[in-house]
């Protein structure tokens, strides 16, 4: 069901054409190659405010790890391809494998984020609600969530 939902959404968002995304630089941050798709205004709203759905490939090289982060919505995701080490504030963290789903409520804390493989890429598709008018749908876990 969740993977059906999450065709739906990613299939809805990327035909929407444009593709200019308010998201921080991944790779700045040491956080994998972030590939933007699509994104699109959708009639739903995230904290009251008019939203958008962001999509977006991230590419973590063998042994590749990202920051701490947080996103600025509720944000789906989907292993692609290889392996991804996912962990959310104090919660062990998990080994998804490709086919594999994952959630993350807005503002949470994203702290573990890797690929454990040594020799195998991963890619990961994530799909992000959030207000239309953030600067940031990624922010660096070393700022609130209210920037």
């Amino acid at each position: 069901m969740l993977k059906l939902a999450l065709a739906t959404v990613v299939g809805a968002a990327l035909g929407a054409g444009g593709l200019s995304l308010a998201l921080a630089n991944h790779a700045e941050h040491g956080q994998g190659k972030v590939t933007p798709l699509s994104q699109r205004d959708v009639v739903e709203t995230v904290d009251g405010k008019a939203a958008r759905v962001s999509v977006v490939e991230v590419t973590y090289e063998p042994g590749e790890a990202s920051q701490p982060h947080r996103h600025a919505g509720p944000t789906f995701g989907y292993v692609l391809e290889g392996e991804f080490e996912h962990g959310l504030e104090e919660e062990p963290a998990k080994i998804l494998k490709a086919g594999e789903t994952f959630y993350e409520p807005t503002g949470i804390l994203h702290r573990v984020s890797r690929n454990p493989n040594a020799k195998t890429r991963t890619r990961v598709l994530a799909v992000i609600l959030h207000p239309r008018d953030v600067k940031q749908i990624t922010v660096p876990a070393t700022h609130t969530k209210e920037e």
